[in-house]
């Protein structure tokens, strides 16, 4: 079992080098907008954003589940026919949306409450959705074979034009929130001309009509499951949008964005968990193995946790330069919402370890129920909280919906795939992070958090680990043999 923990964290460390990077270059240019656009124009990029991501889901519908399904099921000479079948199908679909979309441009910009300055940024949506949508299945099938390598070098790639362009649009010809969807547009078509050496070789002509029917019948359950999920990522977004202004929305964009520090994790995470369960889950002690690698990630994910959001602001407000932080001054206020955003992502990453069970057994119908109820209490949190505690009611709403999928998650896959999970162990670190977090919050806002109190927390949270047995020394030295060794 440890030899395969060890396959797990060394896949995720590579595939991890480019999902770090990648976020750590998005934290960088956080900072970089404060200082280039206003509060307004932060809030108006993040809600085009938002239904990016609404789209996104729309033009993949769950075909890149279903291709690792099966392709993982196939014998080799069956597996060009299995990609071929999703690529060629996806490619067609595609198109038609675009075309779609293209049509009803108008409407489409109306419904994003985009200013007339800024309607020219749907066309770069439509042509990122079309190029974005084309590398789905290609980035699925290097996954698949483990090609971590690849897959980080042309992650990274993309992440170095995306910046590259960011910074020469912004600085040089002054495009404003333009650069962003300018830089975005680019690097998506180059990172789709990266993988056709991946596509070429793997395409027949041919779309193979019983396999395409199970590969609809497994994903298209994914559509409105991922579309109920991506609500809970960014449906905050139009409803403080419409209960507020954009002012308000780039303040909380810029707290929100912060939380990347835990959505890398359970990213990276994700990346390599899919494949590697699909892979392992005929082995004799896989259940056993499931249960050690959900305590193992609760635990690190606390420790990020509790890190970033003692420090973040000590990060964000550093002074560079006369009168200039890291962070622009007025964006600010936006870091309270840090630590509920953070904790809301270690929730997911709780519910991407229980997605095992359903995707082992083929019972994938149950996730639009789980992810429907989570977006139901976002939606509903949104509009109770927003109007009461402002930003920090749809931040505090994220946590609720992450928390309301792990929970229905783990009831239904305890009858479907029973796991001996340590829930010992697991109760153990919720309740020392709770504990923390509330006593960062009275200091915040009762007496003012000082750098004193963050040691202060940071120490306690460690000593509570030892203390409650969540960390023995035995754990530590399993912990260094199941890490990728230094080359």
């Amino acid at each position: 079992m440890r030899d395969k923990i060890k396959e797990l964290t060394k896949d995720t460390g590579i595939y991890g080098i480019s999902t770090i990077i990648g976020r750590f270059l998005g934290f960088l240019l956080v900072p970089f907008y404060t200082h280039f656009i206003s509060r307004g124009d932060m809030g108006i990029y993040t809600n085009i954003y938002a239904y990016l991501a609404f789209l996104n889901i729309v033009y993949i519908y769950g075909m890149d589940a279903a291709f690792m399904k099966y392709s993982s099921l196939a014998v080799p000479e069956q597996k060009k026919q299995t990609f071929s079948t999703a690529y060629l199908f996806v490619v067609l679909s595609t198109l038609v949306l675009t075309a779609l979309l293209f049509l009803l441009r108008l409407p489409f910009v109306r419904l994003m409450e985009v200013p007339d300055l800024y309607r020219k940024l749907v066309y770069y949506v439509i042509f990122i959705l079309l190029f974005d949508t084309l590398a789905l299945i290609p980035f699925a099938n290097l996954r698949l074979e483990r090609k971590a390598k690849k897959f980080a070098v042309i992650k990274l790639v993309n992440i170095l034009i995306n910046l590259g362009l960011n910074l020469l649009f912004f600085i040089k010809f002054h495009l404003g929130i333009e650069a962003i969807f300018a830089a975005n547009l680019i690097a998506s078509v180059v990172t789709f001309l990266a993988l056709l050496p991946e596509i070429r070789p793997r395409l027949t002509c041919r779309i193979q009509g019983v396999e395409l029917r199970r590969m609809l019948h497994f994903g298209l359950p994914y559509l409105p499951a991922s579309l109920a999920s991506i609500m809970v990522q960014v449906i905050d977004r139009p409803i403080v949008l419409a209960l507020t202004d954009a002012d308000t929305l780039g303040l909380y964009q810029t707290g929100h964005k912060l939380g990347i520090f835990m959505m890398l994790v359970v990213s990276m995470f994700q990346y390599a968990w899919q494949p590697f369960f699909l892979n392992n889950a005929r082995e004799k002690n896989a259940k056993e193995m499931f249960a050690k690698i959900m305590t193992l990630f609760v635990l690190a994910a606390g420790l990020l946790w509790v890190v970033v959001s003692l420090f973040i602001d000590n990060v964000a407000g550093w002074k560079f330069a006369a009168g200039r932080t890291l962070i622009e001054a007025s964006f600010l206020p936006g870091l309270v919402v840090v630590p509920v955003i953070l904790l809301a992502y270690l929730f997911n990453g709780i519910y991407v370890n229980l997605q095992a069970g359903l995707y082992i057994e083929e019972r994938t119908k149950y996730f639009p129920l789980v992810t429907g109820a989570g977006a139901l209490v976002d939606v509903a949190a949104n509009l109770l909280l927003i109007p009461r505690l402002g930003i920090m009611g749809a931040a505090l709403a994220v946590l609720a919906s992450y928390a309301t999928m792990a929970f229905f998650l783990f009831l239904i896959t305890r009858r479907i795939y029973p796991v001996a999970y340590e829930f010992g162990k697991l109760a153990r670190i919720m309740a020392i992070i709770i504990a923390t977090g509330l006593a960062y919050y009275y200091l915040y806002y009762r007496v003012g958090l000082e750098l004193w109190h963050k040691f202060a927390l940071l120490g306690g949270f460690i000593t509570l680990l030892f203390a409650l047995q969540v960390i023995k020394r035995d754990d530590l030295r399993h912990l260094r043999e199941i890490l990728p060794a230094r080359d």
